[in-house]
């Protein structure tokens, strides 16, 4: 297809062709079994919008151990039995022509589980959240092989790629802020300790994945909030995240506790990607009310990102991408040549 949109452009990341920039972000959707194993309503769920036209699929957050759900309905990869389910969802997304990856995520003190939850320092997320159980060393250094034991499950599913979710308070985010780690060892005091376990994590994901197979890490360019991380300080985590192999970067903001420190509007979390473009040469992303072409477009052009994840619009709309390439006055490429019959004007008939 020829189109001098960028959004609809081809994009090669490391070792993995998407035939669009558009990327389904991670949100959690809460109907797996108790049991971490995927089912079949998630399976639907994730084919729709390959069906719909999107170019690479991200799943919500994937627990890389059962303490690290946000709920008992989450989706897990902790143990083998997992691997099935996980495919079952490649399988659907591949057959229409689309790219997956997998985000995988410890939840840390946003766990809301009857065993209670953990995180590096005995420091609740929110007033009406439960203390958290602080993590010994040795358990650091366990989660880590998790991480690790969790990339070669997604591998041996036949993922695409995977993210790192290091942001919107999850655990590896509570280890980057001050206000979240008060710890005394080696992954506690100053950021190169804070960054140690994330760092450690993303080098054991490296190490489990085929070069071909893109890593990418989602971390937060500023939590806007006095004890979060620094702009100065992701421009640092950017640097080392790039030495130790990570493929792309995504950039959002802020929720290392449950307010949200600054303004929400279109588009509102590209301005952070700015102060990482001039630290690092990695492909950058982002997310945050994405919800028309027109913006997607601007973004890519003009916003310093080189992908564009989009959430709550392809909730609404499946075929989001589709009907954004008509609007724009484009053929777009389709799983089912029928769907035609959607893009063009009313015709009445069966």
């Amino acid at each position: 297809m020829t189109t001098d949109s960028l959004l609809f452009t081809p994009y090669r990341l490391g070792g993995m062709d998407l035939k669009n920039r558009i990327v389904m972000s991670p949100m959690l959707m809460y109907q797996a079994a108790n049991d971490g194993t995927v089912t079949p309503r998630q399976v639907l769920h994730y084919g729709a919008r390959a069906l719909g036209g999107v170019g690479l699929i991200m799943t919500e957050v994937i627990a890389v151990h059962p303490q690290g759900r946000i709920s008992e309905s989450d989706i897990g990869l902790w143990s083998d039995e997992h691997i099935a389910g996980v495919r079952r969802i490649v399988d659907a997304v591949h057959a229409c022509d689309a790219k997956i990856g997998v985000q995988l995520a410890h939840s840390g003190r946003k766990a809301q589980l009857p065993g209670g939850c953990v995180a590096p320092s005995p420091i609740p997320h929110s007033e009406d959240s439960a203390t958290p159980a602080e993590l010994t060393t040795e358990e650091v250094r366990h989660l880590v092989q998790y991480y690790g034991a969790a990339a070669v499950r997604a591998d041996q599913a036949e993922v695409d790629c995977i993210q790192i979710h290091a942001a919107h308070g999850y655990l590896i985010h509570e280890f980057l802020a001050p206000m979240s780690n008060q710890r005394s060892d080696e992954y506690g005091g100053s950021l190169e300790n804070r960054a140690r376990f994330l760092l450690e994590v993303v080098r054991k994901v490296r190490e489990a994945l085929p070069a071909s197979k893109p890593l990418l890490v989602r971390f937060s360019g500023t939590d806007l909030i006095e004890g979060g991380v620094t702009a100065d300080e992701a421009a640092q985590l950017a640097k080392w995240l790039e030495a130790e192999g990570a493929d792309l970067l995504e950039v959002t903001s802020g929720n290392i506790t449950s307010l949200y420190g600054g303004d929400v509007y279109p588009g509102y979390q590209v301005k952070f990607v700015q102060d990482i473009r001039r630290q690092s040469s990695l492909p950058l992303a982002s997310v945050g009310s994405i919800h028309s072409a027109d913006l997607a477009e601007y973004l890519l052009r003009d916003g310093g990102i080189d992908l564009v994840f989009i959430g709550r619009a392809l909730l609404r709309d499946p075929f989001w991408p589709i009907h954004a390439a008509a609007d724009m006055g484009m053929e777009p490429p389709l799983p089912i040549p029928t769907y035609t019959r959607s893009t063009g004007p009313y015709h009445r008939g069966f």
